[in-house]
């Protein structure tokens, strides 16, 4: 969907999972019932992906971090919300109506939602990415130079030609990089889910438990937007050995003390929920422009496999208790050492193009032209034309 852009591609995604969803309050039998709860999960990384996406590419690379990440906590936020709402509402119809009818009031995103001035520039859309950027300029009280009028799609190769999935692993970095992202973002859905689906077991009251588990999504973004910034790869690698290590240590604990195991389990949703908000941010930054959509879509496809196989997972508890866990363990644990082969990009400009990401160590970095920008610190600096147009589609 990466040609379409990301304004329309979130825009449908709402609008037809608002659609399916207050269908499913009304669906006549089960078999229904699933086939309008799939098409409602469909639309779930349409709106998640593009929304971050699009904000990861209006804000400069300063305050990256911190947009993608408040993102998130809107995440934690709805966790929190559904378990009250659940609480309270227990008809399933009248549930679903509940969490599904609000998405109407989004209307008005059709006309307050920006498209993405690198997707346009990208896509050669020259004048419409800088119409755009007049208007954030305006927005910020900046002016955008005049120089920007000419030479405006040079500065990202000038290559008009189309991008698929299969450029995620043509070139050997990206295909390495590629592999090792689709095998973290399966592992982080994989426990995320397996740990929140089987808090039935914890022998604890399931509404208050889920309650704690989105709580606790709160301070553990928290404490990201602390490490983020001195290294993304650590970070990642950090909170996943984390996650893996709490659900190995519940092996331990006797099923008689539900209270250690709950406090356990929700260390392990601490560490798996930090390295959740970080792979958002790192995967946007290490996929250039010209694949970032089509590189977060496929590999949310691969955290969707984990999402399917969660439960099943969960199951295997009845003929083996010890299986789950060892799973949830032992697989985040093999992420945090795969997470150690990808590249730094704290304070790195967002790659663009296919040769930018391949070349990682030797291209140029900018950082101090965006930064300024961000502080609003004086004017913008009056260099070629090539370097002004790149730093003003990420304005904030």
């Amino acid at each position: 969907m990466n040609e379409y852009g990301r304004r329309f591609v979130l825009l449908l995604s709402i609008a037809l999972q608002t659609v399916f969803g207050v269908a499913v309050a009304f669906a006549p039998n089960f078999p229904v019932y699933v086939l309008l709860r799939f098409a409602v999960g469909t639309t779930i990384s349409g709106v998640i992906i593009n929304a971050f996406v699009l904000g990861t590419e209006w804000t400069c690379t300063k305050k990256r971090m911190l947009a993608g990440i408040i993102t998130d906590y809107t995440f934690g936020l709805g966790y929190m919300l559904l378990a009250g709402v659940a609480y309270l509402i227990r008809d399933w119809r009248k549930l679903q109506l509940a969490i599904s009818a609000p998405g109407f009031l989004l209307i008005f995103y059709i006309w307050v939602l920006p498209q993405s001035a690198r997707w346009l520039l990208a896509n050669d859309r020259t004048e419409e990415a800088i119409a755009l950027l007049r208007k954030a300029a305006l927005v910020n009280g900046r002016v955008l130079p005049p120089a920007v009028q000419v030479e405006k799609w040079e500065i990202l190769g000038g290559s008009k030609r189309s991008h698929s999935a299969v450029d995620l692993v043509r070139t050997p970095q990206m295909r390495k990089r590629t592999l090792i992202l689709f095998y973290i973002w399966f592992v982080n859905v994989l426990v995320y889910y397996g740990l929140s689906l089987g808090v039935s077991r914890l022998g604890t009251d399931l509404y208050m438990t889920q309650f704690v588990f989105g709580l606790i999504e709160i301070p553990a973004r928290s404490l990201v937007l602390f490490f983020l910034p001195f290294s993304r790869r650590l970070s990642q690698s950090g909170f996943l050995a984390v996650g893996g290590l709490a659900c190995l240590l519940m092996l331990v604990v006797p099923a008689d003390h539900p209270n250690v195991l709950t406090g356990l389990a929700m260390v392990g949703k601490f560490g798996i929920t930090a390295s959740f908000a970080i792979i958002y941010v790192y995967t946007a930054e290490i996929f250039p422009t010209v694949v970032r959509q089509t590189g977060i879509g496929v590999s949310s496809m691969f955290a969707r496999m984990g999402g399917v196989l969660a439960p099943i997972i969960n199951m295997l508890h009845s003929h083996s208790p010890a299986t789950p866990l060892v799973i949830f363990g032992a697989s985040p644990l093999l992420g945090a050492l795969l997470a150690l082969a990808l590249p730094e990009t704290a304070d790195r400009p967002l790659p663009d193009t296919l040769e930018d990401a391949e070349n990682w160590d030797v291209r140029l970095a900018p950082v101090q032209e965006n930064c300024q920008m961000c502080d609003g610190v004086g004017p913008l600096p009056s260099s070629t034309e090539k370097k002004e147009l790149l730093p003003l589609a990420t304005l904030t």
